[in-house]
């Protein structure tokens, strides 16, 4: 486990805008609610609760990773349209105490799925 630091920041702040997410003309997730995470020189991350997140739409997959900042991460597709958008989501379950804001948030991935701030 790794902490953050000025040779990697990690900064987490609400996102005083609505974010939505769509697959298509499929609604994901909207949310008031959203979390920001800026780490390093990545480009931001929203970060839904899972309350804001159609999980009907969502299947859990097998794809684990680790983060040395964050922890181990958990994946899910989207089923909509017809179509599945492989593990296209990631959620820190439980992740480390630095970090645990996102816990019971999930990320996507803005090359499979439209993120926008709406308000």
């Amino acid at each position: 486990m790794k902490l953050p630091g000025p040779d990697h920041p990690i900064t987490i702040t609400p996102n005083p805008r609505r974010v939505r997410v769509t697959a298509g003309d499929i609604v994901i997730a909207e949310t008031d609610k959203a979390l920001t995470l800026k780490e390093a020189k990545y480009p931001a991350v929203q970060y839904v609760p899972r309350q804001d997140i159609n999980m009907a739409l969502l299947e859990r997959t097998d794809r684990v990773t680790h983060c040395p900042y964050k922890g181990d991460a958990n994946y899910y597709s989207v089923k909509a349209n017809g179509k599945t958008l492989d593990n296209a989501i990631w959620t820190y379950e439980t992740p480390f105490p630095a970090m645990t804001e996102i816990s019971g948030h999930l990320a996507f991935y803005p090359d499979k799925v439209k993120i926008e701030e709406v308000g």
